[in-house]
This record gives structure tokens, sequence and C-alpha cells, in this order.
């Protein structure tokens, strides 16, 4: 499966997605429903799971269907790119 870029994060601990990620996000235990903001956001308030670095609202990052990992816009963009696990 693809690795997800978002262009940017709603805020610093969630982001508002659509259905097709549902499954992934709910997979990964990074699901987030029952706000009134929205019916489903992908839960990034740990950061990015390979170096630490918080994502902030307004900042890209990626989301790892496979690993259910969240990443930064460095790590995420080295994983893409064959460079990261």
């Amino acid at each position: 499966m693809p690795i997800i870029h978002f262009d940017e994060a709603d805020g610093p601990e969630r982001t508002q997605i659509g259905e097709a990620l549902v499954k992934f996000a709910r997979r990964t235990d990074r699901l987030e429903t029952g706000r009134a903001e929205g019916k489903y956001f992908l839960n990034h308030e740990d950061g990015c799971d390979e170096g630490d670095e918080q994502i902030e609202a307004g900042e890209e990052f990626f989301f790892d269907t496979e690993t259910g990992e969240v990443l930064c816009e460095e790590h995420g963009r080295a994983r893409r790119n064959g460079r990261g696990k």
C-alpha cells in the first residue's frame, strides 16, 4: 500500500481524513471519530514515529498505510524514496 502525503496537518493532534483511509487508521489504532469538526480523523499527537518530531498545524506529513507510522516531512520523503525502513 502507498505512503500517503498530507499537504498540511489540521492541528498538532489530528487531521481529518476521508473514508478511503479509515480502514488503515482503524487497523493501526490511529482513528478518531465522533468530533463536531468532522467524521474521521487520523491521530498523530505522538509526532513522527521515526524521529519524534512533532507534527504541527500547517506542516506536511506522511502516513505509511502498511506500517501505520506517521512520519514528518523529512522522514516521510526518505521512506517514499526508498531510503527509510
